[in-house]
């Protein structure tokens, strides 16, 4: 967590220090790599929540297997024909499969909320895991009938229920973890595509110290104590257009030139982002001056 704040806050800084290029050039290439590595990581975790959507599909289908099994094997008529040791051995078997169906909900559930939230949620992947519910009830069913076969043949399944009831409050806890996990994750998210923006003229954009000019000077971006009450923030992952209200307008901060266009709009010109993360690879803050 840390780290990745660590690295948004060196992006801006660089972004405003123009005077030390070239060490800030061989940093901000160093950082950018990190933000790719733990976009790349993120783009590695979603495919392998599909790969564990396909585990668990066949961990669900084998389980219906093994339960099948039971079914054959625990009747009354069955079971006077089993010895002590083969009876311990069913009542074991019948634990083991009721907490690896919960296991299962669980499972399900964190990846249908995983799948939810990501672009990798068609209809068909919807399909499948409303399916796989409907089994693991099934599932939970038969193994409900044959504990209730085994009380009605006098064996015991003992501690059974408390062994369910602590499984339970695990999962609540690991569940209240997760999510506790999962906000921290969209606020990290939420962090790092945090962005800037300030449309203004030249007059203004030089009394809010956004710019500094003068005599046969270059003009330089947010070189003093700028004002950060005039920029509006914005996200990068929806921010595509922005109105300026003018018939002139120029980036003066630095963005590269292929990443973005200026078109004509129906009350000025608008500024059309075409590469998000092109656009905001060099700084978080945009300064557009109009006319």
């Amino acid at each position: 967590m840390k780290k990745i704040n660590y690295f948004v806050l060196m992006i801006a800084c660089l972004a405003m220090m123009p005077s030390c290029q070239n060490e800030n050039k061989e940093a901000v290439v160093n950082v950018q790599d990190s933000i790719n590595n733990e976009l790349s990581d993120s783009l590695l975790t979603a495919l392998a929540e599909k790969d564990s959507l396909m585990a668990l599909m066949n961990d669900i289908s084998d389980g219906m297997m093994k339960i099948k099994e039971m079914e054959d094997i625990v009747s009354v008529q069955n079971l006077g024909n089993e010895t002590a040791d083969r009876k311990a051995q069913l009542r074991s078997d019948i634990e083991l499969i009721q907490q690896s169906i919960l296991q299962k909900k669980q499972r399900l559930a964190e990846l249908e909320k995983r799948l939810s939230q990501s672009t990798n949620y068609t209809t068909e992947m919807k399909k499948t895991i409303e399916n796989l519910k409907k089994q693991l009830e099934v599932q939970q069913g038969t193994i409900n009938d044959l504990t209730t076969q085994l009380k009605a043949a006098h064996i015991e399944i003992t501690n059974l229920n408390t062994r369910v009831d602590s499984l339970v409050t695990v999962n609540n806890t690991v569940n209240q973890e997760k999510k506790e996990a999962q906000a921290e994750s969209e606020r990290l998210a939420n962090e790092l595509n945090v962005c800037f923006y300030a449309v203004g003229s030249k007059k203004e954009l030089k009394e809010n110290k956004i710019i500094e000019t003068g005599f046969l000077r270059k003009t330089k971006i947010m070189e003093g104590d700028f004002v950060k009450s005039y920029f509006t923030k914005a996200d990068k992952r929806t921010l595509s257009e922005i109105q300026l209200h003018s018939k002139k307008a120029e980036v003066m901060s630095k963005h590269p030139k292929e990443s973005y266009t200026i078109v004509d709009g129906a009350s000025g010109k608008v500024l059309r982002i075409n590469n998000s993360s092109r656009f905001w690879e060099f700084s978080n803050y945009l300064v557009v001056k109009v006319d």
